[in-house]
């Protein structure tokens, strides 16, 4: 395959290259198109990507996830959660971290306000949760609640996406959600509901939304990774300037029933400093706060081997990322 010649610096795109030139790369989502991928879709749709002289295409969520996908070489890049980037790379995945897309932790603890049994974490003792299938969610919910002096005896339901309605007519006490998207639709919807933030309760704060490639395509080829990255580089700094026109890119090549859900979660996004907390630049990954999580995920056991052993902590997990390709 011909790659384009291009040379990169800071604040600079490549000079677009022939389209005969141009490099075909697949990028594999960690769900379905929303907001946490809004750069991407405004580097496609602005042309920061054939600049760059790459034709990307942004695979629609399948029931296969991004991490597992990305392992096996079925895509070049992979957007990922937190939880399944580190989750993989514990597991030896042949993958490597180059960016994160949220600078704070939008996942919250929900409940019902007029629930008068609920007031502090501690009162979820005997409470019935929501959830969604996780060992993280077990480790995150005790955590929460040991750190505010209950003790962690309640119940789960597995419902998936079907959390929210549960919880909105009363028929669980407490779920998960991400502030920047359920929590918008709930207030779309006039839903009174409260929360605890996580970190406020001894839960390390990580950062959301990972882009990963394969370990052995940034060694072979860091010239492709170098200019699909700063393309995507350009979209979420595009995206943080301007959030309400990349709202409404989005909006225009997506399939979103409630458009008002599109423009109110890129709304939260902006004022809460989400894409850019105004010390860290766009995208950077913190050694410290990834080493911290995690840590966390390995000591409290949601991180385990193919025979399901809890895996003992290698000391240092500075190597499961790379941002090399910011200094080309």
């Amino acid at each position: 395959m011909t790659r384009p010649i291009c040379t990169f610096l800071s604040g600079l795109a490549c000079l677009a290259a022939p389209a005969a030139m141009a490099d075909d790369v697949t990028i594999a989502l960690d769900w379905t198109l929303n907001t946490n991928h809004i750069g991407l879709v405004v580097a496609q749709e602005l042309g920061y990507f054939d600049d760059a002289g790459l034709e990307v295409e942004i695979l629609p969520y399948s029931d296969s996830a991004s991490t597992a996908l990305l392992a096996a070489g079925v895509v070049d890049f992979a957007y990922m959660t937190a939880l399944g980037f580190m989750s993989a790379k514990a597991a030896d995945a042949p993958i490597t971290a180059l960016w994160v897309t949220m600078q704070h932790e939008a996942g919250r603890l929900v409940y019902n306000s007029d629930n008068p049994e609920i007031t502090r974490p501690a009162d979820l003792e005997g409470k019935t949760y929501a959830g969604f299938g996780s060992a993280w969610e077990d480790a995150l919910i005790t955590t929460m609640i040991e750190n505010d002096g209950g003790t962690p005896d309640y119940d789960t339901v597995t419902l998936g996406t079907g959390a929210y309605e549960a919880l909105a007519s009363g028929a669980v006490d407490f779920t998960l959600e991400v502030a920047t998207w359920e929590g918008v639709n709930s207030e779309l919807l006039g839903r009174e509901q409260s929360h605890f933030v996580y970190n406020d309760y001894g839960v390390p704060e990580p950062q959301g939304g990972y882009i990963g490639t394969r370990t052995e395509t940034l060694a072979d080829d860091p010239a492709l990774v170098g200019a699909f990255m700063e393309a995507t580089r350009q979209g979420y700094e595009w995206a943080a300037a301007n959030p309400d026109e990349a709202a409404e890119i989005l909006i225009r090549v997506g399939d979103f029933p409630n458009e008002e859900l599109v423009r109110g979660s890129m709304r939260v996004i902006d004022e809460g400093g989400y894409l850019t907390d105004g010390s860290t630049p766009v995208g950077e990954i913190d050694t410290d706060r990834l080493t911290t999580m995690a840590r966390f995920l390995y000591d409290s056991g949601v991180l385990t081997g193919p025979d399901g052993a809890p895996l003992a902590w290698p000391g240092d997990v500075t190597g499961w990322i790379d941002q090399s390709w910011r200094d080309q």
